[in-house]
């Protein structure tokens, strides 16, 4: 179970529950006259009940699919699913600092998100992908240099956090990328990465709906740090839209798909912390 039968959060939505039941009962035995010898067993009985409601809550949160927060007077819901058939107005998905569009397992894994989205929707059509990419004006803004030394892939590097819009999809520059083709970026530019992000988003949103991916999870490597867990990544998503101040007034909303395959490394009852 990835949320402890102690849990800060659980110990605090039993401590509200049971204040609640507290108060009816102490209303309900002003008015009920009980027997001294039925006392220590509706005690016992009592205490079998609330025994039985923190289990309770503690086995719901273990098997949750969604939590919903509200930051910034948004929303935000993190659910697990999958990003492609979640229903939003728009979908980011992380590419690294040249947006190349290579799906060989060199450059770009066919199972990480960047892959699967270019097989899902320009498998035979890698050029228009990459005229739209080179296309955007907003995009060309964002360009650092243009690194004639790498022998494949595009030449061009942007801004991490940088957005490129392709119809309902906003591909974003998450990481820089070694002689080696490995994709890694170090924390001090995540976290740039995401307020950038965010600022780009407030830029697009236009009052719709957005789902993005726990940034970094995965293949992305960290500098400096051996392992960083999703939950640590999911936690600096949330704080970093905080932060932002950013605000998707209602009925749109932020979602945060967390991939399925991640339940048992994910506690979404430890986001509660964020709630304002």
């Amino acid at each position: 179970m990835k949320v402890k039968l102690f849990d800060k959060q659980i110990i605090i939505w039993f401590y509200r529950l049971l204040s609640v039941i507290s108060v009816i009962t102490s209303i309900v035995f002003l008015f009920v006259d009980i027997e001294q010898k039925y006392k220590a067993i509706i005690g016992i009985v009592v205490c079998a009940i609330f025994t039985l409601i923190y289990l309770g809550i503690w086995i719901y949160a273990n098997k949750r699919n969604s939590i919903t927060l509200t930051i910034n007077n948004s929303t935000i819901e993190i659910k697990y699913g999958d990003l492609f058939i979640e229903e939003s107005d728009w979908k980011a998905i992380a590419f690294n600092e040249y947006f190349d569009t290579i799906v060989d397992n060199k450059i770009i894994a066919q199972s990480t998100l960047n892959g699967m989205y270019i097989n899902r929707f320009f498998a035979d059509k890698i050029d228009l992908l990459d005229k739209a990419i080179e296309s955007d004006s907003h995009l060309s803004t964002k360009v650092i240099c243009q690194n004639q030394q790498r022998p494949r892939g595009k030449i061009t590097k942007y801004k991490l956090g940088s957005v490129c819009v392709v119809k309902d999809y906003l591909l974003t520059a998450l990481t820089h990328f070694d002689e080696d083709n490995k994709a890694y970026i170090d924390m001090d530019e995540y976290i740039t990465f995401l307020l950038s992000f965010w600022e780009e988003v407030d830029r697009i949103y236009a009052g719709k709906t957005i789902a993005v991916p726990v940034f970094g999870s995965g293949i992305t490597r960290f500098k400096k740090y051996d392992i960083v867990s999703d939950q640590e990544l999911l936690e600096l998503i949330i704080w970093s839209f905080k932060v932002s101040r950013i605000k998707f007034p209602y009925p749109s909303k932020v979602k945060i798909v967390v991939y399925d395959g991640k339940r048992d490394k994910i506690n979404l009852q430890e986001l509660k912390s964020f709630q304002e």
